[in-house]
């Protein structure tokens, strides 16, 4: 149960592409955005969409597999546990950011860039 304590799972597209930092460690780290959108019919019978936009963050293989096989666009699921993160902005206010830390992702659709090696769930 230890799993299910802190544990998200989402499918959506790429808002941008994937971007990659190189620490001097040589660990990696790659951040994108993910759009997840529901839809449902209102009271008046009309077709309303919502869409939540999620900040994903992945490490080592993940980040490099990512940056390889996901472009903008691209639809995926994600894996991973919800983090918080506070930071003082450049004027110096607090700021308090959410990001998703994948685990685990799976591209979806047939549009691979040349990933050789899928991480399924």
């Amino acid at each position: 149960m230890n799993t299910l304590k802190n544990a998200v799972q989402l499918i959506g597209n790429l808002g941008r592409d994937v971007e990659v930092i190189e620490f001097d460690s040589g660990n990696k780290k790659a951040t994108f955005s993910l759009a997840t959108t529901e839809s449902y019919k209102n009271n008046k019978g009309e077709q309303v969409k919502t869409t939540q936009w999620h900040n994903i963050i992945a490490w080592g293989k993940n980040a490099e597999l990512m940056a390889k096989s996901l472009v903008k666009g691209s639809k995926v699921a994600v894996q991973g546990m919800i983090s918080y993160r506070n930071f003082a902005d450049k004027s110096g206010s607090n700021r308090q950011v959410t990001e998703i830390v994948v685990s685990e992702f799976m591209k979806i659709g047939d549009n691979l860039k040349g990933v050789q090696e899928p991480k399924p769930f």
